[in-house]
C-alpha cells in the first residue's frame, strides 16, 4: 500500500462514526424527544418518543445518537435528548409484575404491551428485573417479557 493510500485510510478511518460495541441502552431523558432520518435538526422529523423509552444506541457522533427502538426502526436524536437511566418497554400483554422474583409470589400488577417501566436494578436476578411504574408500584418482571435489557 502506497503512503498517499495509507494517509487515505487513516483520514477516513477518522471520520468515520463510532459505534457502540456492546449493547447501550438509554432512555429518553425529556418529556418527548424528536427522533430524525439524519443527525441534524433540520432533518426530517420521524417520530416522537416519550420519558423514559428505552432505546438502543448503535452510533455515537457525541452530539447526535443513531438508535434503534423497541420496532427495530432507526433513526437519530440528539443526545441530549437521552439519560443513561434504564429502562425497558414490556413486550407481552398481560405481563405480570410480582413482589418477588419468583413466578409463585403475588402479582402486584398486570401489565399492558409497551408500557414503559423504570429499571430500579440494572442486573439480572436469575431472568428477573426489578423495576418501578410510572405510578409507583415497583416489583419484578420477567426479562423475557421486556425489550430494553442486554
Amino acid at each position: 500500500m502506497s503512503r498517499l493510500s495509507k494517509v487515505a485510510l487513516i483520514f477516513a478511518l477518522m471520520w468515520m462514526p463510532i459505534t457502540a460495541s456492546a449493547l447501550d441502552f438509554r432512555s429518553v431523558a425529556v418529556s418527548k424527544a424528536i427522533l430524525y432520518d439524519a443527525p441534524s435538526s433540520s432533518a426530517k422529523k420521524v417520530l416522537l418518543l416519550s420519558h423514559l423509552y428505552p432505546v438502543e444506541v448503535v452510533v455515537n457522533l457525541g452530539d447526535w445518537l443513531k438508535v434503534r427502538d423497541a420496532q427495530g426502526s432507526m433513526n437519530w436524536v440528539e443526545a441530549k435528548h437521552l439519560s443513561v437511566k434504564r429502562s425497558v418497554l414490556v413486550t407481552k400483554s398481560l405481563t405480570e409484575m410480582r413482589a418477588h422474583p419468583d413466578v409463585g409470589a403475588d402479582v402486584v400488577a398486570t401489565l399492558e404491551k409497551d408500557v414503559v417501566l423504570e429499571l430500579v436494578e440494572a442486573n439480572s436476578n436469575n431472568g428477573w428485573l426489578r423495576v418501578k411504574h410510572r405510578d409507583g408500584v415497583t416489583g419484578y418482571v420477567l426479562v423475557s417479557s421486556t425489550w430494553g435489557f442486554d
